[in-house]
């Protein structure tokens, strides 16, 4: 059985990504390691430090180590450090939102991102640039940081957390799709359709799709099957 290692930085990440699995790979058997002191550790720093990304390759030996055939973290804020992890790692490694960028990419044009966690926009919005240079694509970014969204996840309202992220949504109705820029913003993706008539892209199920086919790539690699 095929074996994922999900590493998080908030516990409300933990739900959206299982029951993603639930849906798209229920086969696959889960482990999940959180450690929630590097979203704080991350605002107080204002940076992604060296410091911090070398635990994020700390992360990921250990847990490649209890035997993961794969790995995905959930926390957007740590680009850098799990690139540094995926290139120690004979394994795949991905970060959490590089398939909705990609997936973005495939719709063009000028791309919405509603963000809860401003630390982690900078990081995300690089990645995204460097996607589309590496693509030759046109497609632009335009992020919008829901106020109050991040103090009520905080507090496990998740009602208020996802009614704010949908009243944002209209905002970037000149968009052409609207992703979601966290795993723990998942939650608020049926919402955040009803209110919008944006295409709308969320993390969790991208992510579980192209990791799935990372996988099955690499298992017809070691047979000679490509």
């Amino acid at each position: 059985m095929t074996r994922i290692a999900l590493i998080h930085a908030v516990q409300a990440a933990v739900q959206p990504i299982e029951d993603a699995f639930k849906a798209y790979w229920p086969e696959a058997r889960r482990t999940n390691l959180l450690d929630d002191s590097l979203t704080r550790d991350r605002e107080i720093a204002g940076d992604l430090t060296p410091e911090l990304s070398q635990r994020m390759v700390g992360l990921a030996s250990y847990v490649a180590g209890t035997g993961a055939d794969g790995i995905l973290f959930t926390c957007s804020a740590f680009g850098k450090g799990i690139e540094a992890a995926a290139r120690a790692l004979p394994i795949p490694v991905l970060k959490p939102n590089e398939a909705m960028f990609d997936a973005a990419l495939d719709v063009g044009g000028r791309i919405g991102m509603l963000a809860t966690f401003e630390p982690a926009v900078a990081s995300m919005e690089e990645e995204f640039h460097e996607l589309t240079r590496q693509r030759g694509s046109d497609a632009t970014i335009e992020t919008l940081v829901v106020p109050g969204a991040r103090r009520a996840l905080m507090a496990n309202d998740l009602l208020e957390h996802d009614r704010l992220i949908a009243n944002a949504a209209p905002a970037l109705h000149h968009c052409s799709a609207i992703m979601l820029a966290h795993f723990s913003m998942a939650s608020a993706e049926k919402a955040v359709a009803a209110n919008s008539d944006r295409i709308v892209l969320s993390a969790p199920r991208s992510a579980i799709e192209k990791l799935k086919s990372a996988l099955g790539q690499a298992h017809r690699e070691e047979l000679g099957d490509t």
